[in-house]
């Protein structure tokens, strides 16, 4: 399923908001958002956590966490590159968009890479067709993208993340 089961989250970091919906009837996703929240992701010991507290079993946990796409039960990288697959960016190159960035960074959708900074992921739609091809970085932005952009782009913060670790 998962590669996160070993994991020990701090399970205290739930207790303020499962207080807070303990009696709220339907509150199982604004749950597992506030917890993707604290986390980065939901791992799986928490889906465990919550279920319990809940009084759901964790396979309908489970079940909601896999179903949206939201949700993510692995850790992302410090950058979530958002890659628009929708219609007009597919016709305007995205699948070019897609291979530069694997070909950059040696990552596949879903991956992260090594060093922990990037994390890509397809997505149906991010609503800026006139920008097409287009990607969010976080929560920026970037469109009319080429194989070029692209690698200036995640030069740059490959550059940001070194200076802020020094």
């Amino acid at each position: 399923m998962c590669d996160n089961k070993n994991r020990n989250s701090d399970l205290s970091l739930l207790e303020d908001l499962l207080e807070h919906y303990q009696d709220i009837p339907g509150s199982l996703i604004a749950i597992l958002q506030k917890a993707q929240e604290i986390y980065g992701y939901l791992p799986i010991d928490v889906i465990y956590h919550i279920a319990g507290r809940t009084g759901s079993t964790p396979a309908k946990v489970m079940g909601v966490a896999t179903f949206y796409t939201q949700f993510r039960l692995q850790p992302i990288g410090k950058y979530l590159i958002m890659l628009c697959q929708g219609t007009a960016c597919h016709v305007n190159g995205s699948e070019r968009i897609e291979k530069a960035i694997e070909d950059i960074l040696g990552i596949k959708d879903g991956e992260t890479t090594a060093d922990g900074l990037f994390t890509l992921k397809n997505v149906a739609c991010l609503g800026c067709c006139s920008l097409s091809p287009a990607m969010m970085i976080n929560e920026e932005t970037y469109g009319t993208l080429t194989s070029d952009k692209v690698a200036a782009i995640i030069r740059e913060l490959r550059k940001k993340a070194r200076e802020e670790a020094l």
